[in-house]
């Protein structure tokens, strides 16, 4: 199970970030499927979508490393892949928002790893990838 773990760490290192093929307009109504657990609010307090706290702020999702949001308990696959080094871009976010645990159990190759968000997202994951790509963190 290592070889794996290193070999997605190598590929996510060296790879340069994709992007998904999605329009930010319809991901952002797509978006209100989300709110129900996410929220996407500005690290100065600036509510962008209201939304719920069961899953972890979205905003700057983007580039950021899988599970890394302080203050937010993330399931143990989503931790794993963390640790891989996993980096967030809009392909993806679009994979996982099909079928969260099944991305968990191929990049983590792991049968028994899941993801603790159940929602599937049939379509629009692309659009909603790129949307929250809009809302990241300015450049510093």
């Amino acid at each position: 199970m290592k070889l794996p773990l290193i070999a997605l760490a190598a590929v996510t290192l060296v790879a340069a970030p994709a992007l998904a093929d999605g329009d930010a307009e319809k991901g952002a109504k797509e978006f209100n499927k989300c709110k129900a657990c996410h929220a996407i609010v500005a690290d100065d307090g600036t509510a962008i979508v209201k939304g719920g706290k069961t899953g972890p702020n979205l905003y700057g999702v983007v580039g950021r490393k899988a599970a890394s949001e302080e203050g937010f308990k993330y399931g143990a696959g989503l931790v794993e892949l963390g640790e891989t080094g996993l980096v967030w871009d809009e392909a993806l976010i679009a994979e996982y928002v099909t079928d969260p645990s099944k991305f968990v159990k191929d990049k983590t190759g792991d049968a028994a790893a899941k993801s603790n968000m159940t929602f599937k997202l049939a379509k629009g994951g692309a659009d909603v990838a790129a949307y929250l790509a809009s809302v990241a963190k300015p450049a510093q």
